[in-house]
């Protein structure tokens, strides 16, 4: 279904969990954004009350300065749900909670106030109606939110939530594979700093090192959250499929921004060509590339042909950091064949791709105007 609004007609946007380093990301692509004004910032009680440069004073962890428009803006509570709502058509979730049974219940809070929830964490991913969206390649999920509203006894509030930012270096350039009969995948990601919201500075341990391991169920999340993005939605539900299976093993580097992969393949069956697989990566597209959707990269996948790239420094910011890259294809001697990729993890797999999943689900109807 298409907006019956004209696309000018902004929407206010809150954000809960303003202060955080995802909440910050989503400040900077919001400033100044074609259909979306920031109405309302919320943290945790010790922020509100205060102005948003008062709260955020030496915690600012973006590389351009705060905001013009949100330095004066006061901060409210985040459980203050009612107050809040009242001043957004739709928010976007960046909380910080003990639980993700917390996070869980603000966020449906929320959704019970006929506010849309666009979030960022992980609580809300595995519910079936839920869709977790990477919008190029699974914008038919949105039809669940149907089902998910008679849950929920909303009209017009639900929640569509964003995945673990990691996949988001691996999982593009492996769905146009799906139809080839894709049956296992081997993949690593050295995953940045940034990823843990840290910077260097707060995280010192990582200077000249490489730390094997990163907590949160992060290697299950690559492993499982793929299987939903590919699943169908059948009976009100989204139903995973069950092939290709992933092992996976997730690292944390010196880098400030940006996941790198390195990924194993094997077929069931015929495999496809080298150069069948390349043209089907720089083909790829999905309903933000037709919808021309303000954040949506004209390329979503980018393929290098140079034998030292993608690198994360030169390459993570293709297209705003909302692109994904991939290079080094080439057959292996036990799988059919390996590769590396690359996403920017703060944007494309952060705040970039909650803020890219809002605009399409204004574009199609499911956030309107209150």
């Amino acid at each position: 279904m298409e907006n019956i609004y004209k696309i000018n007609q902004k929407l206010n946007a809150g954000i809960i969990g303003a202060t955080g380093m995802v909440g910050q990301r989503f400040i900077t692509l919001l400033a100044e954004h074609p259909w979306f004004n920031i109405t309302a910032l919320a943290a945790s009680p010790k922020s509100a009350g205060k102005k948003y440069a008062e709260t955020i004073e030496g915690r600012w962890k973006m590389t351009t300065p705060i905001p013009e428009k949100v330095k004066d803006m006061m901060v409210f509570d985040a459980s203050d749900v009612e107050k809040v709502s009242s001043l957004c058509d739709f928010v976007f979730s960046a909380v910080d909670m003990p639980t993700k049974d917390e996070v869980k219940k603000i966020e449906e809070a929320y959704a019970k106030t006929e506010t849309p929830v666009i979030s960022n964490d992980k609580a809300t991913r595995g519910v079936p109606d839920v869709p977790m969206f990477i919008p190029e390649i699974n914008s038919p999920h949105a039809e669940v939110i149907e089902a998910q509203r008679k849950r929920l006894g909303t009209k017009t509030g639900f929640i569509a939530v964003k995945p673990n930012c990691s996949i988001q270096s691996y999982v593009p350039m492996l769905t146009p594979l799906l139809k080839f009969g894709l049956k296992e995948v081997v993949v690593s990601t050295y995953q940045s700093v940034s990823g843990a919201s840290k910077t260097f500075n707060e995280m010192p341990e990582i200077i000249d090192n490489v730390i094997p391991y990163i907590g949160g169920g992060e290697e299950e999340k690559s492993e499982t959250e793929p299987m939903k993005i590919w699943g169908s939605v059948k009976n009100g539900v989204i139903e995973n499929i069950t092939k290709p299976i992933i092992t996976s093993q997730c690292v944390r580097v010196p880098v400030s921004d940006g996941h790198l992969a390195t990924v194993f393949i094997n077929f069931d069956g015929a495999k496809p060509s080298k150069e069948e697989i390349i043209q089907l990566w720089r083909e790829f597209k999905g309903e933000p590339q037709e919808l021309n959707l303000p954040s949506a990269p004209k390329q979503f996948i980018y393929y290098f042909d140079e034998i030292d790239r993608p690198q994360t420094k030169l390459d993570r910011d293709l297209e705003n950091g909302m692109a994904v890259s991939a290079g080094r294809l080439r057959e292996d001697s036990i799988f059919d064949y390996k590769f590396i990729g690359l996403s920017h993890n703060t944007l494309r797999g952060a705040a970039g791709g909650g803020v890219l999943t809002a605009e399409y689900l204004y574009k199609k109807g499911y956030i309107v105007k209150k």
